[in-house]
């Protein structure tokens, strides 16, 4: 790409990029503004990717290292914020989609201008710390926040929800948003090639109902097996819901259905 990305933050979301992107990752911490301004000054990009973010093994985890939490999810991206801003560097969060509660009976796909109304997670709550300042910043500046949900990739990975529902055989049915890694990168690109700024959703348009997937997945393991359980019986705070992409494709990005990507997934991951 023309301008030079620096990804911050070598995790799963992180790496992928850096391969999608060709892009440099830094892993260096950052505690301070001084830290953050150093690696600036380091890697002199024009972009700065900011992939800090912190949800442990799950979302709960956030409640047992709050100062981990907080630090990772809302103080470092309003610290990015203001080196981007005094650099002349756009800024590029990666955030959430899981800050909504959704009704299912009458709700429409949620739009990025929905004010986030999901306060019983912590971890939804450090996100939002971050988001609405920055929503704030990018009506002056090159901020943009790129809200994924619940990512979906072609290839092994802990953090992939494919391998969460293998892992965990009890699954929900309710429809979800998903955000699929390839055509996450691509979408990404897009949205910096065209100095995108404010609150997009990137995401698969329409929902994935998890036993679906499971199904494609079953023809390649035919041992595999799998229950089907009522949402409530989880016993977890969780957020659900299906997102908007229509922002996104008014930019002239072609997002692709659910049911279009499903199957390229899952005949990907089980040739890894």
């Amino acid at each position: 790409m023309k301008n030079k990305i620096l990804i911050l933050g070598p995790g799963y979301i992180g790496s992928r990029l850096k391969e999608g992107l060709g892009a440099e990752v830094s892993g260096d911490l950052i505690r301070s503004f001084q830290d953050a301004q150093t690696i600036v000054k380091k890697h002199n990009p024009k972009v700065i990717i900011n992939c800090i973010g912190y949800i442990g093994r799950n979302v709960d985890d956030c409640e047992l290292d709050k100062d981990k939490t907080l630090t990772a999810n809302s103080f470092i991206p309003l610290i990015l914020a203001e080196v981007a801003l005094r650099n002349n560097i756009k800024l590029v969060h990666i955030s959430t989609g899981c800050i909504y509660h959704f009704d299912y009976a009458k709700d429409r796909p949620i739009i990025e201008e929905k004010e986030p109304d999901f306060f019983e997670l912590f971890y939804s709550r450090s996100k939002m710390y971050s988001d609405l300042p920055l929503k704030l910043l990018s009506k002056k500046y090159p901020v943009l926040i790129a809200r994924i949900r619940v990512p979906l990739d072609d290839r092994p990975c802990p953090k992939n929800l494919l391998d969460k529902l293998i892992h965990y055989k009890n699954v929900i049915d309710l429809p979800n948003t998903v955000t699929y890694i390839p055509d996450f990168i691509a979408a990404l690109k897009h949205l910096i090639k065209i100095d995108a700024r404010g609150i997009y959703n990137i995401a698969v348009k329409g929902a994935l109902v998890y036993p679906k997937i499971l199904e494609l997945y079953k023809r390649h393991v035919p041992d595999f097996n799998y229950k089907v359980i009522h949402f409530k019986n989880l016993g977890l705070v969780r957020t659900n819901l299906i997102l908007s992409t229509k922002k996104l494709e008014k930019t002239g990005f072609k997002v692709r259905s659910i049911n279009e990507v499903i199957k390229e997934c899952v005949d990907h991951y089980v040739k890894y």
